[in-house]
């Protein structure tokens, strides 16, 4: 689903879109697109950096290595 907005830009800024683009709304809406898939992969490469930083899930993830390779199977 989409919807219309109306936004402000710079003269210089509306220019470098008409430059690139001949759809504003979906040159735009590409760019914001990819910023959201930048900002989420950021925060889950600082999620990852925190659970390697957490000792005591470090420790819960060594005690299921251990039971994983105990060579019971769950047939």
């Amino acid at each position: 689903m989409s919807k219309k907005v109306s936004i402000t830009l710079d003269d210089d800024i509306l220019e470098f879109v008409d430059q690139l683009a001949s759809n504003r709304s979906s040159f735009i809406n590409e760019i914001l697109r990819q910023e959201k898939k930048r900002v989420l992969m950021r925060e889950l490469e600082n999620a990852y950096k925190d659970q390697a930083n957490d000792p005591e899930l470090q420790a819960e993830i060594a005690i299921w290595d251990v039971a994983v390779g105990d060579g019971l199977n769950a047939y």
